[in-house]
């Protein structure tokens, strides 16, 4: 008896499944306004993106991350001399952030649905484990997912480690998200199919060259496509 080829779905949340830099970047904006008196805005951007990446090994990937490092941002561009109720602002617009209402991608219900009961589905997604876990619940996604990993990062053994634990391994898994550094690269260096879905909005830190050569990269254009995908892997 032929085996399947095809097992296990990871996915990924935000922006495979549902919307979440445009937030931060509209969050940013807001940001830049508080600090404008200071410095031009490609200039305070620029000097956030540094921070965030800096303490990404402090504190991790999420919105609470992100708020910190606003705040550390306003230090340095004042020299010290930021204003109590500037620091006020921007606690208030990163609880905004973590208080933002879900909203779904195109096509993300019709395809989880159209795979459910057939393959075991799985959420692996990063970032601060109270935030992923509100945006599930409030997306009305989770009773299609048959298991949920909410990790620090993601790297090749994080998805060797999944796919083992929840199907029959990386070679018999595919992985689909936006981000080729976090879902796809990583996923194909484990075994498994990566399937990448380009958001418009992506964090400049996750950038990296399509891994065109790669026999398991696979690029679609939305999720309503994924379906011919797996068809062509039979």
């Amino acid at each position: 008896m032929t085996q399947r080829p095809l097992t296990t779905i990871g996915f990924d949340a935000d922006d495979t499944l549902w919307q979440n830099e445009q937030f931060y970047r509209l969050t940013e904006l807001q940001f830049t306004e508080l600090l404008a008196d200071h410095a031009a805005s490609e200039v305070i951007s620029a000097r956030l993106l540094e921070a965030e990446k800096r303490n990404l090994r402090h504190y991790g990937f999420g919105i609470k991350g992100f708020t910190l490092s606003m705040i550390e941002t306003a230090i340095e561009i004042t020299e010290g001399n930021v204003p109590a109720n500037v620091i006020a602002q921007i606690l208030d617009i990163g609880r905004d952030l973590l208080a933002h209402p879900v909203e779904t991608l195109p096509h993300v219900r019709q395809t989880l649905e159209a795979l459910s009961g057939k393959y075991l589905l799985v959420l692996i997604t990063k970032g601060d484990l109270f935030d992923q876990e509100r945006k599930l619940a409030q997306s009305g996604l989770g009773d299609l997912f048959d298991a949920v990993e909410i990790v620090s990062d993601k790297n090749a053994s994080t998805y060797r480690r999944i796919f083992s634990k929840v199907g029959d391994g990386p070679e018999r898994a595919m992985m689909i998200g936006n981000s080729l550094k976090s879902d796809i690269v990583p996923a194909l260096a484990a075994g498994a199919y990566g399937v990448f879905v380009p958001h418009e909005l992506t964090w400049s830190f996750e950038h990296v060259e399509e891994p065109t050569d790669a026999p398991r990269f696979r690029k679609i254009g939305h999720l309503g496509e994924l379906h011919g995908v797996i068809e062509g892997l039979s």
